[in-house]
């Protein structure tokens, strides 16, 4: 009998992925838990709430950022992908949340968005100051930001917030201490290199 199932499955058996079945817990630490009472949540304070995941029955946390950001955009604006931002801890906090999440049993996934970083981020100072091969991380182009109707793109044009437009070497979603009020240059656009 011809049968479609990949070898060594019997007939008719699921293939099961965790991904498709796993009870899958989203934390915004800012607002989840404060260990330190400072009006932040932060990685002490998940840690203190591990055993409640447990008890929930999470399979992995799916972990808002908490790299070292400005905050500009939630966190998504990253300066730094190797450490944490203060306002949630320290490193050694992070590895203390892993460890006791692995304890439990429990997995993690870290939020990651690799094409967004901050205007403060090294990569994106090199490429804005056209300095080697980071001159190709990021697109440059003459001009205000394309609006979204025309490009399809949410990430850089028609959003809400405050948008810095640098001079000669572009634009990234961020604080208004740099727009081109404050520093009086000619608008030119940036998003990350498709690449």
């Amino acid at each position: 009998m011809h049968t479609d199932e990949p070898a060594g499955h019997a007939e008719g058996a699921i293939d099961r992925q965790w991904w498709k079945e796993a009870v899958i817990y989203q934390i915004y630490p800012r607002s989840f838990n404060d260990s330190n009472s400072d009006g932040v949540g932060d990685l002490p304070g998940i840690v203190e709430k591990v055993d409640y995941l447990e008890n929930l029955g999470v399979d992995p946390v799916w972990l808002c950022p908490v790299y070292d950001s400005p905050q500009a955009d939630n966190g998504y604006d990253i300066r730094d992908y190797r450490a944490i931002d203060e306002r949630f801890g320290t490193m050694a906090d992070w590895e203390r949340l892993v460890a006791e999440l692995h304890d439990w049993e429990i997995g993690l996934i870290m939020d990651l968005v690799v094409n967004h970083t901050s205007d403060e981020h090294e990569w994106f100072e090199k490429s804005r100051r056209q300095e080697g091969k980071y001159e190709e991380f990021y697109c440059w182009e003459d001009g205000p930001p394309r609006s979204r109707r025309t490009t399809g793109n949410r990430s850089w044009a028609g959003r809400r917030g405050p948008t810095t437009t640098y001079g000669k070497r572009g634009t990234c979603t961020s604080s208004r201490r740099n727009s081109p009020i404050s520093t009086g240059e000619t608008p030119r656009c940036a998003r990350p290199s498709p690449r």
